[in-house]
């Protein structure tokens, strides 16, 4: 095992008993077991700044996080009227941009955007916009992406969408992710299109890459609580509930918008989200036990 780091030193340190995988913050560079890392689900495909740990089980870093609800959280999510899930890393495993980005042989920069964006380092409409533009997506690489890599959706989530359909609670997916992507998995769990909020990739004619929707809520910063407050004029709902892993479904928590946000660590565990979750989970189960 190597000795600890000076703070001059750039360093990458794999500790397989508990999957985790971190980076020291003063370099760009990327961890040089990155694609190696592309075989372990559970850590993702690269290792990113130290906004960002994976692992299986929850760890010291988490001893602020909520990981019990309060009664007063216990109720909100009892008695919420809709859900709105977040998409990459919580309803789903994957983080869809990052994982096209790998498939388009652009993964490493793409990711290092994400973590930035989700971490809450940039406005998420600009680190969008640059990942997009490095990407430079066509219509015909996204159909190819599509063929060969199926949503991978995280378990106990069919179980928990039924649970609270039965129970007269909405799901919607609010997402930054892209409807290309998100309609199907919504389709498949019984969850109506009409329910996604998410952004639209924009074509030319020749299907080369044209952009993004500027108008879809999730978009830019702030998108997802926009969204939810158009939810709520819409349906008449008091009470929902957010879920996800980033900082853009924290964002979603306003007093008008999510009573609550619950967050999720079961793919990617970021510790300063963690902290400010009204309740914090590393699995699904324990919500639908909960209901």
């Amino acid at each position: 095992m190597p000795s600890a780091p000076t703070s001059s030193s750039h360093w990458c340190v794999l500790d397989m008993s508990h999957l985790r995988c971190r980076w020291s913050p003063v370099t760009a560079v990327f961890c040089p077991i990155s694609h190696w890392l592309a075989r372990i689900p559970v850590l993702r495909h690269q290792c990113r700044s130290n906004h960002t740990v994976w692992r299986s089980q929850p760890q010291s870093m988490t001893a602020t996080a909520q990981l019990e609800p309060t009664p007063k959280v216990l109720e909100a999510w009892r008695a919420a009227q809709a859900v709105c899930f977040d998409v990459d890393s919580t309803f789903c495993e994957d983080e869809s941009i990052d994982e096209i980005a790998v498939f388009l042989g652009v993964g490493d920069q793409v990711a290092a955007l994400t973590a930035s964006a989700m971490g809450g380092a940039v406005l998420f409409q600009d680190a969008l916009a640059a990942r997009l533009n490095l990407m430079a997506l066509s219509q015909q690489k996204l159909d190819e992406f599509l063929k060969v890599h199926p949503a991978r959706i995280s378990k106990g989530i069919p179980e928990l969408v039924k649970k609270l359909q039965s129970s007269g609670k909405a799901v919607f997916l609010v997402s930054g992710g892209f409807r290309q992507l998100i309609h199907p998995i919504a389709e498949t769990l019984g969850i109506p299109v009409s329910n996604v909020y998410a952004n639209q990739l924009l074509f030319k004619e020749d299907g080369s890459y044209a952009g993004f929707d500027p108008e879809e809520f999730t978009s830019r910063s702030g998108g997802k609580a926009a969204a939810i407050r158009e939810i709520k004029a819409r349906y008449g709902y008091q009470r929902i509930v957010m879920v996800g892993d980033g900082a853009t479904d924290l964002e979603a928590r306003q007093p008008d918008a999510a009573s609550i946000f619950i967050g999720y660590g079961g793919v990617v565990e970021r510790p300063n989200i963690a902290a400010q979750a009204d309740w914090y989970v590393y699995s699904i189960q324990p919500l639908t036990e909960a209901l």
